[in-house]
């Protein structure tokens, strides 16, 4: 994984992850834990792929709250190789607006888990 310094500083803390030492074994034990939370709708997340859908690109999350007074926590990320370009800023502007007008949460947080 390209970005997985990047991403550890983002989300290490708060869920180890990504590890230095992941394998194959290891993303597809995430995927099905994230399958089975999505089929329990406990939480929810979005791949973001090229337009082809040949290549991830980022993810968008939505978890239960942790901090107090929210009601959901929402992160996203996008590769190392997107950081300053149009699909960050578009990401940026996409995500919140996403949560207000398409999900029912009254006090989301926006931004990285807490640690």
């Amino acid at each position: 994984m390209n970005s997985r310094r990047r991403l550890w500083e983002i989300y290490g803390t708060a869920w180890a992850w990504p590890r230095a030492t992941m394998t194959l074994a290891h993303d597809w034990a995430d995927l099905a834990r994230h399958e089975a939370e999505i089929a329990s709708h406990e939480s929810f997340n979005y791949a973001v792929l090229n337009a082809d859908e040949t290549a991830l690109q980022g993810c968008i999350y939505i978890d239960p709250p942790v901090r107090p007074g929210t009601d959901a926590e929402i992160s996203w990320w996008i590769v190392d190789e997107h950081i300053g370009s149009e699909l960050e800023a578009r990401l940026d502007e996409f995500v919140p607006d996403w949560i207000t007008d398409e999900w029912p949460f009254q006090h989301p947080h926006l931004g990285p888990p807490e640690h």
